[in-house]
Formats: C-alpha cells, sequence, structure tokens
C-alpha cells in the first residue's frame, strides 16, 4: 500500500501514464522524428550493448534495463525536475526538451512505499547511517540487530552518496546491495547503484525537485 507523505496536503496528479513517457527504451533511443541516438554531447553516449549509449563504469553488473539510459519523456516540469516511479522502478532526471536520463532503482516494500514533492535539502558523500528507532526494533524483532550508528563506507547501507528528501527521514543513495536494484526491497528510501547514485550526484543540487509518484 502506498503512503501519502504527509495528511491533509494536495500533492500533484502525478503518474508515470499522465507524464507520458512516450518512449522507455533499453536499446537505443532516438529523438522524436530524428533517427539518431539522443546525447547530451558530443560523443557522450556510446555502449556496445546499446548503440549511442555510453555506460556508466560498474553499471554492467545490472540489467541492460536497469544501466542509464537516456529517454525520450514529455513531463511538464522545469529542467533537472527528479521524477520517481516507484511503480516502475525507475529514477528520471528531466533533461528539457523531453529528454531524460532515466535509471534503474529499488524502492520501498509492500507497505513501505510512498508518495511525495520534496526539495532535496542535503548532499552528502559517503554518508554516515543512523537507523532509525523504529527499523532497529522491527529488525531486532528478526533477528537482525542493527548498530546505532555507521560510518561511511563500502559496508554502510547508504552507499557512496546520499540526497536528502526534505526534512524527512527519506533519501535517495547507493547501497552495499546491488541486486536489490530493479526491486521493492528497501524500507522506503530509494536506492541507486553506487556508480550511478554518483553520476547523478553532481548533476543533482541542493533545492532541486524530486517528485515521487
Amino acid at each position: 500500500m502506498r503512503q501519502g507523505l504527509f495528511s491533509g496536503r494536495r500533492w500533484p496528479a502525478v503518474s508515470a501514464a499522465a507524464l507520458v513517457v512516450a518512449a522507455v527504451f533499453a536499446g537505443p533511443v532516438s529523438a522524436a522524428g530524428g533517427g539518431k541516438p539522443m546525447s547530451l554531447a558530443a560523443g557522450d553516449f556510446k555502449d556496445p550493448d546499446q548503440p549511442g549509449v555510453v555506460a556508466v563504469p560498474g553499471e554492467n553488473q545490472l540489467a541492460v534495463t536497469l544501466r542509464r539510459t537516456p529517454v525520450f519523456f514529455r513531463a511538464p516540469y522545469a529542467k533537472g525536475t527528479v521524477f520517481i516511479s516507484t511503480k516502475d522502478k525507475f529514477l528520471y532526471l528531466y533533461l528539457g526538451d523531453n529528454r531524460a536520463l532515466r535509471y534503474g532503482i529499488a524502492v520501498g516494500r509492500e507497505g513501505m512505499q510512498w508518495t511525495a514533492d520534496l526539495r532535496v535539502t542535503k548532499k552528502v558523500e559517503w554518508p554516515t547511517w543512523r537507523p532509525p528507532k523504529e527499523m532497529i526494533a522491527r529488525e531486532a524483532k528478526k533477528g537482525h540487530m542493527l548498530p546505532d550508528v555507521m560510518d561511511g563506507g563500502k559496508d554502510n547501507p547508504l552507499g557512496a552518496r546520499a540526497l536528502y528528501l526534505g526534512y524527512t527521514q527519506y533519501r535517495i543513495h547507493g547501497t552495499n546491495q546491488p541486486k536489490s536494484i530493479g526491486k521493492a526491497a528497501s524500507s522506503g528510501c530509494i536506492r541507486m547503484l553506487n556508480e550511478h547514485v554518483m553520476d547523478l550526484y553532481p548533476r543533482v543540487p541542493v533545492g532541486t525537485r524530486v517528485i515521487v509518484s
């Protein structure tokens, strides 16, 4: 069950269908009517498996459909907006001109999904993890003992980078469980491959609008 993040506030009616993602391709992506692969700059996207698409180093551990992919994306938002489809398990960074970068993600498990319209309020490299008390208690019942604090590093569940959303407990962050990407596997946060969140991090400044649908 999805939950509205805050009661009493009306969120815009947003869904992947309403945004009309006109094309979501695992293979080459072409501009409407153009017949050429889309790119951010000359020679930017190159990949032997996807002509015209450049791979992010390390993302070959993911299925092709979950790798960073330029897509045709028709949306009523400002350039730089991040849109997250929890249903489809994709994060889109809107580039303007009906273009976006799409990344495969992991989302909250059943009962831990939510919707909201927030802003990035903080960015941290190799963040410290402080699991909420509710999570510590929940995992303890399963026999999993979590630490009160874990310093940043390769074993930290928040991975290489974290983008904090509003003043909530939710973040877009990396992961030490890359096999969870493409699944409903988290406690509500949006997980990305470490290599992907490191690619996204410099593209998304504090103040960026993030829509979770």
